[in-house]
């Protein structure tokens, strides 16, 4: 199932896509207001039960409570996760990051010459191999798609990174990844906007990025969820971004360095991950501006385009 949390009325509710139909159920008013279906994390939290019921509304499709996807104002799945974490599991990302931001430093205090000379790490660091390395980013700051994100004006260098993420479906605590499986609710489309001259200054204090990632409308996320039954192996998805209708970069979502199931095997060691909890892949390779030495421009429309999720789409714009 693909599930939507879009606004009707001036209220969020949540509804089932259907992408053949072109329609979106609202699924509270398909069931006679289930509390199950109050928003996104309700479903979540009610659990299996709730699936059941979402799946067997979708089988009737009453069109009363359905109406025509296009023209729906779709927001993020979840528009306020209760934690989000990032983690980084793309080893050509990982190697590649560094240069970007070598060049940028090498490019203003010794010109360009200096900064081509610059090469791609030879592998990742030990530490990316022996576990899912990851940090915790502002939940607060979540856009969904078509929402025009404003950039960030201590920021001349924006960038987006395409990535892909789950949603914890059950508390999950000391979870091997033989049994994380069951925690994961579903997947989504995640652009981890970045202002990279910001994250540049900070990624030298070695603590990880703070404004640099965290500012209002930075995490935009959709356009829904497809739950894992419908998704199938996450790691079998060609994605593509672009820009003002350009390809900016083409791959894959194979060659994790750590599976879903391993990262919440990781985080969750004596941590309780709760549902609704996302979790986010990190950047698939070559996936990013800085990877390519481009960037955004103000008025950008960019398209992060994901198989068997569908297409995150934004526009960004400098601040006045």
């Amino acid at each position: 199932m693909k599930l939507a949390t879009f606004e009707k009325g001036g209220m969020q509710v949540v509804g089932i896509v259907d992408t053949e139909k072109k329609q979106i159920l609202d699924l509270a008013a398909a069931s006679g207001t289930n509390p199950a279906f109050a928003s996104m994390l309700a479903l979540i939290e009610a659990g299996p039960s709730a699936l059941a019921e979402a799946k067997k509304l979708a089988g009737e499709w009453g069109s009363a409570a359905a109406q025509p996807l296009e023209g729906a104002k779709l927001l993020a799945p979840v528009p306020v996760p209760p934690q989000m974490r990032d983690a980084s599991v793309y080893a050509t990302h990982v190697k590649n990051a560094p240069r970007g931001m070598q060049r940028y430093l090498a490019r203003k205090s010794q010109g360009e010459e200096a900064a081509a000379k610059i090469q791609a790490e030879p592998d990742v660091p030990p530490v990316y191999r022996q576990l899912p390395v990851y940090y915790i980013t502002n939940r607060f700051s979540v856009a969904g798609p078509d929402t025009t994100v404003q950039w960030p004006r201590y920021s001349e260098l924006m960038d987006f990174e395409l990535e892909f993420g789950i949603y914890i479906s059950k508390p999950a605590k000391n979870v091997s990844a033989a049994n994380a499986k069951d925690h994961i609710f579903g997947y989504t489309i995640f652009n981890d906007f970045s202002a990279r001259d910001q994250q540049i200054i900070e990624m030298q204090g070695r603590l990880g990025p703070t404004k640099g990632k965290s500012f209002d409308m930075g995490n935009a996320m959709g356009p829904w969820i497809v739950t894992p039954d419908e998704l199938g192996d996450p790691q079998k998805m060609n994605v593509e971004v672009r820009v003002n209708g350009e390809v900016w970069a083409k791959n894959s979502t194979g060659e994790m360095l750590h599976t879903f199931e391993k990262m919440i095997e990781y985080i969750s060691k004596d941590e309780t991950l709760y549902p609704g909890e996302f979790i986010g892949s990190g950047t698939v390779g070559n996936c990013c501006g800085l990877e390519q030495d481009r960037f955004l421009k103000d008025g950008d429309t960019i398209e992060l385009h994901v198989d068997k999720i569908g297409v995150l789409r934004n526009k960004v714009v400098r601040q006045k």
